[in-house]
């Protein structure tokens, strides 16, 4: 069964499109793109949503062991 995480790995702000995207199995740029242009659209209240979403949501748990076997080397990261 999958959680829901904020990921520790994917993430531009808080990792909240990131882990969203996981859970769904969507792609998270896609997932920033619709926050994007529902924020333009909505008076910013999908912020508000996404700032509290972040708050409540808990982070992706360590797991050291994973972390090596996904470790990728990004000179821009």
């Amino acid at each position: 069964m999958n959680k829901l995480y904020l990921s520790r790995t994917d993430r531009k702000i808080s990792g909240l499109c990131g882990g969203l995207g996981k859970y769904l199995g969507i792609d998270p740029t896609i997932l920033r793109v619709i926050m994007v242009a529902v924020g333009c659209f909505s008076a910013g209240s999908i912020f508000l949503i996404y700032l509290l979403a972040s708050f409540i949501i808990p982070k992706e748990p360590e797991n050291p062991i994973m972390d090596m076997h996904n470790f990728h080397y990004n000179p821009y990261n």
